[in-house]
């Protein structure tokens, strides 16, 4: 995928494009990650786990590991010079796992990530040869996982605990829980 992708006709998509993060970028995606789901700034968007979890989702070492690693990408999503989006792709045994989706919060909403989310996609399968995507959401977010479902995921009835002391986030509701999702590519 070329940083001069070409977006869809959308008025809201069609000066967007999309590259693979490199290690200077490291730190705007910690912030921008952080600013969509957590504090006040996330309230902003509808994604937002500020009433679930408070303190940060990721440090930018995180950031800079991930870009590092091969069997990984975080594709940005950009409008001009600024970065708006990114997700991470991971490559797994015959899948890919999409974490960390990210629309700025103030441009949440206008249909920006439906087509973010598209691309990753198209770029996970072209990039790995995979046919199905995977992901985890908090169990208790059911507009989020209502937006997956939008998008053809699926619920896969399978749960994992979310981790209880990892250091950076603290719990607001107890008893949180990771579901898992996934979609077939065509």
């Amino acid at each position: 995928m070329t940083a001069n992708a070409a977006a869809n006709t959308n008025s809201n998509t069609a000066d967007i494009y999309f590259r693979p993060a490199v290690d200077a970028d490291a730190d705007t995606i910690a912030a921008l990650v952080n600013s969509a789901y957590r504090g006040d700034s996330s309230r902003a968007g509808w994604t937002t786990e500020a009433d679930l979890l408070q303190g940060s989702r990721i440090f930018p070492p995180e950031v800079r590991d991930l870009i590092a690693n091969p069997d990984s990408v975080i594709l940005l999503c950009l409008q001009g010079e600024d970065i708006i989006g990114c997700v991470n792709l991971e490559k797994t045994e015959g899948a890919a796992y999409l974490g960390m989706f990210v629309v700025r919060p103030v441009l949440q909403g206008n249909g920006i990530g439906k087509h973010f989310m598209q691309t990753a996609e198209k770029h996970a399968q072209k990039l790995w040869g995979i046919n199905k995507i995977w992901m985890t959401v908090i169990s208790v977010r059911e507009e989020l996982i209502a937006y997956y479902e939008r998008r053809g995921y699926v619920r896969t009835g399978r749960f994992k605990p979310f981790p209880s002391d990892n250091g950076k986030e603290q719990m607001l509701v107890e008893n949180l829980q990771f579901e898992e999702m996934e979609k077939i590519l065509d």
